[in-house]
């Protein structure tokens, strides 16, 4: 079976819902705005619910704004809302996965203005999307500049370089695949030795960090 990482909008009027199926599917909802419950939990702006399979996500009666992260089988259907609207951002179907576990992450990677993140990798694929300022990602022989709501994909293993924009602080929402190992640690790694020392001018904020089986 291949895998695709997903990324979805979801637009939620007052007590509008998105009802998930007992599909076995990690998911991850970041709430851009508004709140939500889910079980008999919360979630409010800049919060992030993690769950697997059957669950129902509803919105409060001042409406919310998700973003859901799916980690979903190759042409797996999409789940829509009701009472509100739903917009595939992005999907990426990727290499084969290991058998073994993985780690499920989801946090945020902030910067000042003219902040950088300086060449570096990943140790697994992931999705970013940028929530607040402007960036501009430099890969593959490519130079993307994305705006707010702006989503793209990152393999893990080719080398990036991040610049933000200058005028103003810069953040995007990412959610990653990495081996298991790596929970509660870091997965970046620079590639030239003189940047290893320098100060680091991004900050990251921790959401979700949970292991998970295929």
């Amino acid at each position: 079976m291949r895998w695709a990482l997903r990324l979805v909008e979801d637009q939620l009027a007052g007590g509008g819902a998105v009802v998930l199926p007992a599909d076995g599917v990690n998911r991850i909802a970041y709430v851009v705005h508004g709140g939500i419950e889910a079980g008999r939990a919360d979630f409010t702006d800049d919060t992030a619910w993690h769950g697997r399979g059957a669950a129902t996500l509803r919105a409060g009666p001042e409406g919310a704004a998700l973003w859901r992260f799916e980690l979903v089988p190759e042409g797996a259907p999409l789940v829509a809302a009701t009472g509100g609207r739903t917009l595939e951002k992005l999907c990426v179907v990727l290499p084969a996965l290991p058998d073994a576990a993985l780690l499920l992450r989801c946090d945020s990677v902030a910067f000042p203005p003219g902040g950088c993140a300086f060449l570096h990798t990943h140790q697994g694929p992931g999705i970013r999307c940028l929530i607040e300022g402007g960036i501009r990602i430099d890969t593959a022989g490519h130079s993307t500049a994305y705006p707010p709501g702006g989503a793209w994909f990152e393999a893990g293993p080719e080398p990036v370089f991040a610049q933000a924009a200058t005028d103003r602080p810069s953040r995007f929402i990412r959610v990653m695949l990495l081996p298991a190992r790596l929970l509660g640690q870091s997965s970046i790694a620079y590639l030239r030795e003189e940047d290893r020392a320098r100060p680091k001018s991004q900050r990251y904020k921790g959401y979700v960090d949970a292991v998970i089986a295929l």
